[in-house]
This record gives structure tokens, sequence and C-alpha cells, in this order.
């Protein structure tokens, strides 16, 4: 006969206590998803829609106040990652050439920017001048270098065998040889879990849009979501929704990209937080 296995007290106090915390998290999460597709705007908790309707989902797609700021933050976020990633991945290469003069120059320069920055006017006058106020394309440039990031691609590169670079080198291979054919195909799960970083950033980001945008076309979903729920603008629809249906609807449509996107890049994500956190 097999031995039984012995219940310990810390594993049923761990599952009671990790119930619990997911109950905390999915019950306000559920209670959303149900007012968003409840007609009647109600307050209780409630299993299921009472009047259950797709009407706020119909208003943030066919009116031009809702579903513009939406398809904004859908081009700021796809360009601004990409971009992000391009900067990151060709500067975490140049700084793992070693033998490239002004190497670690260059390195504390990035370094130093993180510490410290020039302040929110000087900031402000700069991308006055340079035409981004005003401009959704902000987002996509004020987000297209981070440092951060930076540092964690040249980690990962670094932990890249040399001997692969060497392998390169003898058989002709010239550096952006090297950077095309052997680096990235090995930077899969950096790319992922960093350029999920990215896009996370950018389509989350409220406050430069705050102190950046007036102009509201050219606002993204996250400013305008902001305002129908503390102030409530709320756009002239032709559906009889109440405005509880329509701001559960909007917030129900700003995290379901992410909601689909996570399950799949979790793994990466996590990793990508480990990326150069344990030095050889």
């Amino acid at each position: 006969m097999g031995r039984k296995k012995k219940i310990k007290l810390f594993d049923v106090v761990n599952y009671i206590v990790f119930i619990l915390i997911g109950l905390i998290i999915i019950i306000p999460m559920w209670k959303v998803l149900v007012d968003s597709f409840n007609k009647v705007g109600v307050y209780q908790f409630q299993l299921f829609p009472s009047h259950p309707t797709i009407d706020g989902y119909k208003t943030i797609i066919e009116t031009e106040a809702l579903y513009r700021p939406f398809v904004n933050s859908v081009i700021t976020t796809i360009l601004g990652t990409l971009l992000g990633l391009v900067l990151c991945t060709l500067g975490g290469y140049v700084l793992v050439q070693f033998e490239m003069p002004g190497r670690n120059l260059f390195a504390y320069f990035l370094l130093f920017t993180m510490i410290f920055s020039g302040g929110m006017i000087p900031e402000y006058l700069v991308m006055r001048k340079i035409g981004l106020v005003n401009n959704m394309w902000i987002l996509v440039i004020k987000h297209g270098m981070n440092v951060y990031n930076l540092v964690l691609m040249r980690n990962f590169f670094e932990g890249i065998p040399g001997s692969l670079y060497e392998a390169a080198k003898i058989d002709g291979c010239s550096p952006m040889g090297i950077f095309f054919r052997i680096v990235l195909p090995l930077s899969k799960a950096a790319l992922a879990s960093i350029g999920l970083m990215f896009a996370v950033t950018v389509w989350n980001d409220y406050t430069t849009v705050k102190i950046y945008i007036t102009d509201p076309d050219q606002t993204n979903f996250q400013y305008k979501l902001r305002n129908m729920i503390m102030d409530g603008d709320t756009p002239t629809t032709s559906y009889q929704v109440s405005q509880n249906t329509l701001f559960n609807a909007g917030i129900i449509a700003a995290i379901l990209p992410f909601m689909m996107l996570y399950p799949f890049l979790q793994k990466y994500f996590v990793k990508g937080v480990n990326i150069g956190a344990v030095k050889e």
C-alpha cells in the first residue's frame, strides 16, 4: 500500500488565502462585466444582467467621440511598441560591443537619465518646439526610448555565449549580420516581454495626454474614459443606455486587449522582469 500523503496546515492556509485573493480580484471584474451588458444601471451585485443589452458596446463602436480615441490608442500602442523595440534592440546591441570606444561613457550617460531629468517645463518646451503638442504622435515618440528596457535588452544580449559571436565573425559575418542572423533569433522571449512592457505603458498613458494634448481628436481612450467617469463627459448617442452601462462597457473595452494577450505572454512577461537579475 502506498503512503498516504499528509496534508500540511500551511498548504491549506495557502490555498484559502489565494482563493480569497482570487475572489477579491474576480468579483469586481465580474460586476463591471455584468453591468456593461445591463441596460438599467444598478449598483448592487448581480451574477447576470437583469436587462441584457449590447448597446453600450455599440455606442463605443458607432460614436466617433468614443471610437476615435480607441483607434488612436491602438495606433499609438502598435507604433510606440515597434519604435521602442527597434531602439532598445539596436541600443542594447551597441552596448555589448566591448571593443567600441566610449561604450562605457555612453552607457553611463543613459543611466544618468534614469536618475535625473530636465523637468516638466523644459520637456514641454522641447515638445512644443518639435511640434508634438496637440499631436497624438507624442505618445509614440515619448515612449520610443526607455532606458530601463534598453538595459534589460543589453543584459539579455550579454547572456548570449560569446562563442556564437566569435564563430559568426570567423565565418565572415558583419556586425549587423550577426545582429539579424544570430542575436534577434535568440531574443524572441526578450522581445516579447519587453514589447509587452512597451505596449502596456503606451496603452495606459493618461498623464502625457493630460499635459500635452487639448485637441479631443488627438486624445487616447484612457483619457476619454477618465473624463467620462470622473467628469461625466458622456457623448450624445442614439442608444438608450444608462451612463453606468456605458462607463462599464468602456472599462471592459480598455482592458480587453491585454486580458486576451496576457494568458499567452505571461511567461514572457515574468521572464522579462528577471532578465539580468542574476549575473554569473
